[in-house]
């Protein structure tokens, strides 16, 4: 986004990039904006991101050149080849700064597309105009299909037969310790008719050749396949909801027309250990607290 930033003040100075002061989009509120976004589109990880055409205003603006007009020239620089209009209100919409991010992240610029739409978020402005003062957001699945894979992992197996349960568990937890998602061990019936194992193990693709090297060392076997999958996943929140036997995390899934609420199993277990209730109890409490929380998000709007 910088080098965004950089090529059009650049451009509008008319001098060498390594030469550029920034002004505005230097302060530390640009600063964070850039970063925040940036993290944000990192977690959420989308497949597409589109925006409207964009609300430029018009008038004058007052920065550290003095008075210029709307849209300022890093501005309109950064906005060449993305359908803009001056809307109704006066004064600046868009900055550099607004003006990078659009560029650099969204793929399309139009009317809205087909979508089913999950979450909505609002950022409010603090200038008073005729309209509305804010930018909506909305993430959701292409209403076009069904939804196809959405995530990547690999797999790594190996078969063993001459190694103890012990060893296999020992293993096993060595794996998971260094960063393996998943590792499951299946019997099966080997070479000269010996009861063995496939142990199969899921990790995200960094991380595989340092898994595998795992598995060499750790297990008898003297070789490791690896295969790369996609995968078709939920998305993934997680909320803390209040019962009368304290605080509890539920995770919520959603996507692919499926919405799945569940609390998390250990701390539902130590809650029961420190009441004496039931783990069914506890978790029944999770859940309508849950409920209530998704009503009461519902009706607030």
């Amino acid at each position: 986004m910088y080098g965004l930033l950089a090529e059009a003040e650049s451009h509008a100075h008319g001098r060498a990039v390594e030469h550029v002061h920034f002004h505005e989009v230097g302060a530390l509120d640009a600063v964070a904006d850039i970063v925040g976004v940036c993290m944000l589109v990192e977690r959420l990880a989308p497949d597409l991101i589109a925006a409207s055409p964009v609300q430029v205003g018009e008038g004058f603006v007052r920065c550290a050149h003095g008075l210029l007009p709307v849209p300022a020239p890093a501005t309109a620089y950064l906005l060449r080849g993305v359908p803009t209009r001056a809307g109704a209100a006066r004064g600046e919409l868009c900055t550099p700064t607004g003006a990078a991010l659009l560029k650099h992240f969204a793929k399309n610029f139009g009317k809205a597309p087909d979508m089913v739409v999950d979450r909505i978020g609002y950022g409010m402005g603090h200038k008073q105009f005729e309209a509305l003062n804010a930018v909506r957001a909305f993430i959701g699945e292409d209403a076009a299909a069904p939804g196809g894979p959405n995530g990547a992992i690999t797999e790594l197996r190996c078969t063993v037969d001459d190694m103890t349960g012990e060893a296999v568990g020992f293993a096993s937890e060595t794996l998971m310790r260094a960063g393996a998602l998943e590792v499951a061990a299946l019997p099966v019936q080997v070479k000269k008719n010996r009861p063995g194992l496939i142990l199969s193990c899921l990790c995200a693709s960094e991380h595989a050749d340092e898994v595998a090297a795992l598995l060499l060392r750790h297990t008898s076997t003297y070789g490791v396949r690896r295969y790369e999958c996609s995968k078709y996943m939920l998305d993934r929140r997680f909320e803390t909801v209040s019962t009368d036997y304290g605080p509890i995390t539920v995770k919520h899934g959603s996507g692919y027309g499926v919405n799945r609420v569940k609390p998390e199993f250990d701390e539902c277990a130590k809650a029961a250990r420190a009441s004496e209730a039931p783990v069914e109890t506890i978790i029944r409490a999770a859940m309508n607290a849950a409920d209530a929380s998704a009503q009461s998000k519902k009706e607030a709007g």
